[in-house]
């Protein structure tokens, strides 16, 4: 299965510390994964994890576009979409 999603990250952005929002933004894209695509697994990819970072841990983009694919283990793996 495969599926791209764009995930946005202003309520993070707007409502968390500063020291906080990537870390946070991180762990909202696993959990709406894992929401949507039925998984109890999810791996990001490097260039994703790379994109969050971009900026520092106080700035994380507002939104991102993910390319989801789920194998036959139940694993998913997400990827940027640039």
């Amino acid at each position: 299965m495969e599926r791209i999603y764009t995930i946005s990250f202003r309520d993070i952005i707007n409502r968390s510390t500063r020291k906080k929002r990537v870390p946070r933004a991180i762990k909202k894209l696993r959990m709406f994964l894992m929401r949507h695509m039925k998984a109890k697994d999810v791996k990001i990819s490097n260039e994703l994890n790379e994109k969050m970072w971009e900026r520092g841990i106080e700035k994380p983009p507002a939104r991102v576009r993910v390319k989801a694919v789920k194998d036959e283990d139940g694993v998913v793996r997400a990827e940027l979409i640039e």
